[in-house]
């Protein structure tokens, strides 16, 4: 799976192109003096983390199911410390 580079994203070589924006968006944003590339970037990215979130736990669906059903029928392996008397 590719990452993008978190810590450093200036050095991820960018390219323009052309997007389609909601005029009052990029007018409010230029007068609030935004970086309406990187605010965009921003967006995009957050889109991009949020569908693969999805496609995660779509793909593990039935052993995060299988999981918690073994959880309720014979709970934790090992008690958690705030539980033992």
């Amino acid at each position: 799976m590719n990452t993008i580079d978190q810590t450093h994203p200036e050095s991820v070589k960018k390219r323009p192109i052309s997007l389609t924006v909601r005029t009052d968006l990029i007018k409010e944003a230029r007068a609030l003096r935004l970086n309406t590339s990187r605010a965009a970037e921003a967006g995009i990215e957050a889109a991009v983390k949020k569908a693969k979130e999805q496609a995660w736990l779509s793909e593990n669906k039935a052993a995060i199911e299988a999981y918690n059903e073994r959880i309720a029928r014979s709970g934790t392996l090992i008690k958690p410390i705030w539980l033992l008397d």
